[in-house]
């Protein structure tokens, strides 16, 4: 095939893996620098960041840092954001629980427990409706926009606002590693998507890496960029052979290249790692016959290392739905209620899953995010300690709990809260006692390179809260899901179609409960409103809905409160500024 390329701006020294077992099949366009039509970003403001002046090359250099010991300190840093993770799993990782002793961990939540707009707001510090980003897929109504996937992140400018690109003005080197967002894809004969600004090196896993092996990515090699194939193996092909072209296992040799080459480097560099551990396969048949739906590495898998399979830290017999605090309960007493307490049609009327799926996934995601779990392992080993190694996910997972059957997209703890484990140069070892969000890991990252988060972004820098574990500045977290009705999302093969029974929602979650509000039928004109609230002081996860209890009133009313303030910030989008008031209520008190 004829090669067609052309420069990009940043051209890092790049050498081809002997390691990677990969087939270069053609060279395509290059590196599109620069932003969208978004237009210029905005001048920034101080927050608790420190400053930053442009220079004449259009760089950004960072001012001597103040108050704070960590801002402007410019660590390295590698973040892994792991795929549909759930808590459960955390027990069973040795590399994350040496993370965790070695470093801060939190109580941390998603904007919405979706992947595409989850991730979309991670890089821009931005709720869901800033970004425009509200769904998986970029389908909409006729003579709409994109409602979501890359289409929509590209399209309203989210690629100007992404915290890699600020990075990289202020003198940062970066990479990325693994799945980017959904649709963003390539296929034999399709025309190469562009390779978005703000990364000097590119290495993306296109969409048939979700069933682990058989799929394309992308790489920089002299400036240029690369579409490399990564054949499937023979069924009949050994263990050991299939687990070299793991998508794990490649997204973890470009992720140690990029380590490796940043060795000796002046700058300091920033590294994106994203597994699609450990969210299921897509495709309804997997690479080959009788593959399980989360398809975990051989090594892991029963006889393999291990005869059980490998769960990490625990048996895999031992994980059990005791494990899944609210599996079994009945749905029946989580349906909505409407402002005076009558019941609605409850949303989710599928069968509950049988004990023995429940338990079955559950073990085989374990296995999976073994690979993961080498991985954070392999990256702490090869860094050195002026990095910062930080472990979270775009969202969580239900396995059954609260009669769901599996998946994300509900404002539920099982999908809603996710590690974030963070340990580097003077981090001092500890839980903080700070709430936090994911749209303040872009602020994050920028008070640490030293220069000013812009104004349009709505998270706040966590680093008072790394400086003082006691500090809790924040007790309650905002979620603002859109419904996916298009039936467009790599779930569907196995969750039946749950995704598009969740309604559109907003809602607050505080130390003390959970209230939402649904949006019962998003088809018709205004809103069909449907309540829910827990009490976490009743109980520790969402046994029921308590909404009309006299005893929660209050509670309810204020959470309703800040909810409805929420709701007018919901107008703010794009580039323009999060204004005071809203930061006020999003940010710490």
């Amino acid at each position: 095939m004829a090669e067609r390329t052309r420069r990009p701006t940043r051209q890092p020294n790049r050498r081809p893996s002997a390691r990677r077992y990969a087939v270069v099949l053609t060279l395509v366009a290059a590196l599109v620098a620069g932003a969208c039509s978004a237009g210029p970003e905005p001048e920034p403001v101080a927050e608790r960041t420190v400053s930053a002046a442009p220079t004449p090359s259009g760089t950004l250099t960072p001012e001597p840092p103040r108050r704070q010991a960590l801002a402007g300190t410019r660590p390295n840093v590698v973040m892994v954001l792991m795929d549909d993770f759930s808590m459960d799993l955390l027990p069973t990782m040795a590399a994350a629980r040496r993370l965790a002793r070695r470093g801060a961990t939190f109580d941390h939540f998603v904007v919405d427990s979706l992947c595409c707009v989850s991730r979309a707001s991670l890089m821009t510090g931005q709720f869901p409706h800033q970004t425009g980003v509200l769904t998986n897929s970029a389908r909409s109504a006729p003579g709409a926009g994109p409602a979501g996937g890359w289409a929509a992140y590209r399209d309203y400018g989210n690629d100007a606002r992404t915290v890699s690109l600020r990075l990289q003005k202020a003198g940062y080197t970066t990479g990325f590693v693994g799945k980017y967002l959904n649709e963003y894809e390539y296929n034999p004969g399709w025309k190469v998507p562009p390779v978005p600004p703000g990364w000097d090196q590119f290495n993306v896993l296109f969409g048939s890496a979700y069933d682990g092996w058989g799929f394309d990515s992308l790489d920089v090699v002299d400036g240029q960029v690369v579409v490399r194939n990564h054949p499937l193996p023979p069924a009949s092909a050994p263990a050991a052979e299939k687990d070299a072209v793991y998508a794990g296992q490649v997204i973890e040799d470009y992720a140690l290249d990029f380590i490796a080459e940043r060795s000796g480097d002046d700058d300091p560099w920033f590294l994106q790692v994203n597994p699609f551990a450990p969210h299921n396969r897509v495709n309804a048949e997997g690479a080959w016959p009788g593959e399980p739906v989360f398809p975990a590495a051989f090594r892991d898998r029963p006889g393999g290392t291990k005869r059980g399979g490998n769960c990490g830290r625990v048996r895999c017999a031992d994980l059990t739905v005791a494990d899944l605090p609210g599996y079994g309960d009945d749905s029946r007493d989580n349906t909505p209620v409407r402002a005076d307490g009558r019941r609605t049609r409850a949303w989710n009327d599928r069968a509950p899953m049988r004990r023995g799926v429940a338990e079955q996934r559950l073990r085989d995601r374990a296995r999976m995010v073994q690979s993961v779990d080498r991985t954070l392992a392999r990256i702490m080993k090869a860094v050195d300690d002026d990095t910062v190694v930080v472990l979270t996910s775009d969202n969580g997972f239900h396995l059954g709990q609260n009669g769901l059957w599996a998946g994300k997209g509900t404002a539920y703890d099982t999908d809603l809260r996710v590690p974030l484990l963070m340990a580097g140069p003077g981090i001092e070892p500890g839980p903080r006692a700070e709430w936090t969000s994911n749209i303040d890991l872009a602020p994050t990252l920028e008070d640490w390179a030293g220069i000013r988060s812009p104004r349009h972004r709505a998270g706040t820098s966590l680093l008072p809260a790394l400086e003082d574990p006691e500090l809790a500045a924040r007790d309650h977290v905002f979620v603002d899901h859109t419904t996916d009705t298009v039936g467009d999302d790599p779930d569907l093969a196995f969750t039946g179609g749950e995704l598009q029974r969740i309604p559109t929602y907003l809602a607050v979650r505080s130390r003390t409960g959970l209230l939402i509000r649904n949006d019962l039928d998003p088809r018709a004109a205004g809103r069909q409103v449907g309540w829910e609230f827990y009490s976490y002081a009743d109980h520790p996860w969402e046994r029921r809905n308590a909404y009309a209890a006299p005893r929660h009133a209050a509670e309810v009313a204020a959470l309703q409160r800040r909810l409805e303030a929420f709701d007018d910030c919901r107008s703010i989008i794009r580039n323009q500024r999060w204004p005071k008031r809203c930061r006020d209520l999003t940010g710490p008190q």
